[in-house]
């Protein structure tokens, strides 16, 4: 069963229709955990937004591959924990046969050219955002809301990408507004912290 193909459904997105919000957040999710649903409420509530799009990749081309775990098992795995009608899992860069955020945001720009989508990241991804391919593509295509990580706002503040970008930071006080934006804008948010880290859980996994 963890090991069956996904069903044609998670190979689409989800639908939407011109002047949703949506906000999307990408990720191995190998595996799922309570942090990311803590997030993905945080910027429902916080950037007004209509729903939150789990974006879980085929793998990450910046990270190994030897603990991934099946995409449907991931999926499957995900919805247990997202539990939030607003909360949507989809697995549509497979479909499309991309793993790179690049692409698949301008697959979603082309099909809903009325959906006002936001890039949802953590200040880890932040810090290392530079590297990512097309990350300034990526900044170019959508607003981005970067949320707070344990032990990250420094780095990720400080780094490359956020000093390319300074100009263009929302204050926090206007987050709800980032979704009508044209990009680059991007907005650093406060908020509940978790340490539960995908990473973690796999090691914790391994030692028991």
């Amino acid at each position: 069963m963890n090991g069956a193909a996904p069903v044609a459904q998670d190979l689409q997105p989800p639908p939407a229709y011109a002047g949703m919000r949506i906000g999307l957040l990408g990720g191995s999710f190998n595996p799922p955990h309570a942090a990311h649903r803590l997030i993905s409420l945080a910027a429902l509530k916080r950037l007004r937004l209509d729903q939150v799009w789990w974006m879980v990749t085929p793998g990450n081309p910046l990270k190994a591959h030897n603990e991934l775990a099946p995409l449907a098992a991931r999926i499957r795995l995900s919805r247990e924990v997202s539990r939030h009608p607003r909360i949507k899992v989809t697995a549509f860069e497979a479909g499309i046969g991309t793993a790179y955020t690049a692409a698949a945001l301008r697959f979603l720009s082309r099909r809903y050219p009325g959906v006002r989508f936001v890039w949802l990241m953590g200040a880890d991804n932040l810090a290392s955002f530079h590297r990512w391919n097309e990350w300034q593509a990526i900044s170019s295509l959508m607003p981005i809301a970067v949320e707070d990580r344990p032990n990250w706002r420094h780095r990720a503040l400080a780094s490359p990408a956020a000093r390319c970008y300074g100009r263009f930071r929302v204050p926090e006080n206007g987050a709800a507004a980032l979704a009508s934006l044209p990009p680059p804008a991007w907005c650093y948010l406060s908020g509940p912290l978790s340490k539960l880290s995908s990473t973690a859980l796999r090691s914790k996994r391994l030692r028991s």
